[in-house]
């Protein structure tokens, strides 16, 4: 089989099943486990993939809000490694607001061990996540539903979340760029976390190592807004000169 001819068939499996790992492919089309990842390198800069650890899924998530299905699946070892690492962030009796994205959900199952915190979130999914941990305070804010995300969006997301002041905000974002700071897919999002934003004392951002280097639509912030940048693997040298500078302080695994 032609190299061109594997990369359609394996843009076909994405189409049609959304993810795909480079094992099974490197299997089924009898070559290395290398050869696949080119092949979704090219999938990749074409824009019909994202790649992600061990494979790659539908769809440019910088550019897109992909299914919270699809999202909750997706590099899953670093978020749990994320998620561990922001545990030893939250002190009991915290008041945190935490966005609607997957790592933020990864970050509310870890830190379940947490007595009394209270959290206020635009996620549906992650309301549901904690609405069994007994002595804390959930609270939802009020919003038009993205299904896609299961996120509140909108003015009166705005309105509520301007209410409210807490000791941290926990964050992700579509990507991180030492020129365009740090951006999102959707204005809509965008505009939550911005709100976020004035509403903590202490801004963590978190990210996967895949997320550097990457810029999306809109604009959340420049970087020297956050405290805290919370990622799975060492930046670059470059990335850590641009973080002392801002007096950002990187907390990955050592």
């Amino acid at each position: 089989m032609l190299a061109i001819e594997r990369k359609n068939e394996i843009l076909s499996k994405l189409r049609a099943e959304q993810r795909v790992l480079v094992s099974e492919l490197a299997q089924h089309y009898n070559v290395t486990e290398e050869t696949i990842r080119r092949d979704l390198d090219k999938l990749e800069k074409e824009g019909y993939a994202t790649k992600t650890y061990g494979g790659a899924i539908w769809g440019n998530s910088t550019k897109t809000d992909l299914s919270y299905t699809i999202r909750n699946k997706t590099n899953v070892e670093a978020k749990n490694t994320i998620a561990e690492l922001v545990c030893n962030l939250v002190e009991d009796g915290d008041h945190l607001m935490l966005d609607d994205s997957s790592t933020s959900l990864y970050v509310a199952k870890k830190l379940k061990e947490k007595k009394a915190l209270t959290v206020i979130t635009n996620s549906v999914e992650l309301v549901v996540e904690l609405s069994g941990v007994e002595g804390w305070t959930i609270m939802l804010t009020g919003g038009r539903l993205k299904p896609e995300s299961l996120a509140l969006v909108g003015g009166q997301t705005q309105e509520s979340l301007a209410k409210y002041h807490v000791d941290k905000v926990i964050m992700s974002c579509k990507g991180v760029d030492l020129s365009a700071g740090v951006t999102d897919s959707s204005e809509y999002h965008s505009q939550t976390k911005q709100s976020m934003i004035r509403a903590a004392k202490k801004r963590i951002l978190v990210l996967d190592s895949s997320k550097f280097d990457k810029i999306s639509f809109v604009n959340i912030a420049p970087l020297d807004v956050y405290d805290l940048v919370v990622t799975n693997a060492r930046p670059s040298n470059e990335w850590l000169r641009c973080f002392e500078q801002n007096h950002i302080e990187c907390i990955y695994p050592k």
